[in-house]
């Protein structure tokens, strides 16, 4: 599926993701992937998102993880009831594969905790998987 969505103690992350031709060189092995990610506060404290984890997997099973802080140079913080969305890019050495991770959040008293990106595929357009 190329959207996924979860939530962790009121922190729902949904995510879409999309091909991007004009970005791709397939001759040249390289394929180029958007993704849009909405990071919504369904709970009742004010959060704010630290740093990202991303688990990325080709086609041939390459698995490369991407961390750091923040997302998009961002570290949004989230009152109950607000939503942040951005969208960033992975490209990728195969026609397919897929995302998942993990964001850490920490709420206004200091509790830490990961909320779950659920996998999600990075795909083209109507191709079978």
């Amino acid at each position: 599926m190329p959207s996924s969505e979860a939530s962790t103690r009121g922190v729902r992350v949904e995510v879409r993701s999309r091909y991007v031709p004009e970005r791709s060189t397939p001759e040249e092995g390289a394929w180029f992937f958007a993704y849009t990610v909405r990071i919504t506060n369904d709970g009742d404290t004010t959060v704010q998102l630290l740093t990202r984890h991303w688990i990325i997997t080709d086609a041939d099973g390459e698995t490369q993880e991407v961390r750091g802080p923040g997302v998009v140079g961002a570290q949004p913080v989230l009152e109950p009831g607000q939503s942040f969305e951005y969208t960033s890019a992975c490209p990728l050495g195969t026609s397919f594969g897929t995302m998942h991770g993990s964001y850490q959040m920490v709420t206004e008293d200091g509790d830490r905790f990961d909320a779950e990106i659920a996998p999600f595929s990075l795909s083209l357009p109507y191709a079978v998987n």
